[in-house]
């Protein structure tokens, strides 16, 4: 290898799959696929997951449901849900392509009753983003409504008093279509408990590695693993100093290694200093991170050379403990892979 490698381990999605549906007795699993399959590949990631019985997705855009029909193909005629509705899109294009438009607002409403076709309606309970109110929602009881939902804002807190409201506003919602399917829950949802579950729940994240907490969750196992091979290993004397603007300054006599990956491989420049690649067990703090490159402090991997793999993403260098580090969330982790590396499916 002379550069970036990520793996996409669809076995471990799966199992994630498996897990989640074990969770959630009884609701049908509706995998988030948005931002091309959370950076990884909205067709290869929702193929496999209709092969382990997936029938419901959701994406964000209409272009996103527009390329996801196209990889499903007819043999895999799933029911795509687009989150963002009607806003600035025309109505036939839905139509055409099969795709289930999630209503937002009184427009939305409004413009679907012209066209007919299946819906969901979005009831905003509380977080204020897409959304019709509560009242608002009496409007689309004419319209053929096929999932009714509303999403939680404060999922991966138990202890937030926001979900007990939320849930209270949602069944209210709900009772004005009472034959209609229902949803609440995505990841973090799913572990509150049944009373959030509904007939379906939503999952993204952890189907994909990430905690439903935001922080590691043994039961999920990471789908991507980024790696680079070393491409030099320095010395540096106390004083050295290394990067751009002397990111980084040795106070020791220390060992370094130079990666062939960089933020242009969609390592997030923030990691240096504050998250750690792996080497087999043992970590390497990244020291800092450029385009094409960056500096791992070697000194707990004395004997690695160029040529060594070395994790920047996967089972060790676990996507939460990225995201924690760097002040974001595991989903921008992700979605911020570049195509640049290369891609290597298992399972």
């Amino acid at each position: 290898m002379s550069a970036a490698r990520l793996t996409i381990d669809l076995a471990a999605l799966a199992a994630n799959h498996a897990t989640l549906r074990a969770a959630a007795p009884g609701a049908v699993v509706a995998p988030v696929v948005k931002a091309d399959g959370y950076g990884l590949g909205a067709g290869l990631i929702a193929g496999r997951l209709w092969d382990e019985g997936a029938r419901d997705f959701f994406v964000a855009r209409l272009s996103e449901g527009l390329a996801l029909r196209a990889a499903m193909g007819a043999a895999r005629p799933a029911r795509i849900f687009v989150l963002d509705g009607l806003a600035g899109v025309e109505a036939g294009a839905l139509v055409d392509a099969a795709l289930t438009p999630v209503l937002n607002s009184a427009e939305d409403i409004a413009r679907w009753r012209g066209v007919g076709g299946a819906c969901a309606i979005h009831i905003d309970t509380g977080m204020n983003r897409l959304g019709v109110d509560v009242d608002d929602a009496r409007a689309a009881a004419d319209l053929k409504v096929e999932l009714v939902m509303s999403h939680l804002a404060c999922a991966a807190d138990p202890a937030s008093p926001r979900n007990a409201r939320q849930l209270a506003l949602f069944r209210e919602a709900r009772a004005r279509f009472p034959d209609a399917p229902a949803s609440l829950a995505a990841s973090a949802g799913i572990y509150l408990g049944a009373d959030y579950h509904f007939d379906m729940v939503r999952p993204g994240i952890s189907l994909f590695g990430g905690g439903p907490r935001e922080v590691p969750d043994p039961a999920f196992r990471a789908v991507a693993r980024l790696e680079a091979p070393i491409l030099q290993v320095r010395d540096l004397k106390a004083g050295d100093a290394v990067g751009y603007g002397d990111s980084f300054v040795a106070d020791r006599a220390m060992r370094i290694g130079l990666l062939a990956a960089g933020y242009a491989d969609g390592l997030l420049r923030r990691a240096m200093g504050r998250a750690s690649a792996w080497i087999g067990d043992a970590p390497a703090p990244i020291l800092t991170v450029s385009m094409d490159l960056l500096a791992v402090d070697l000194t707990q991997s004395p004997g690695a050379r160029p040529g060594d793999l070395v994790e920047l993403l996967g089972p060790r260098a676990h996507v939460d403990d990225l995201a924690a580090a760097t002040g974001t969330v595991a989903h921008e982790c992700l979605v911020r892979l570049s195509p640049r590396a290369e891609r290597v499916r298992l399972g």
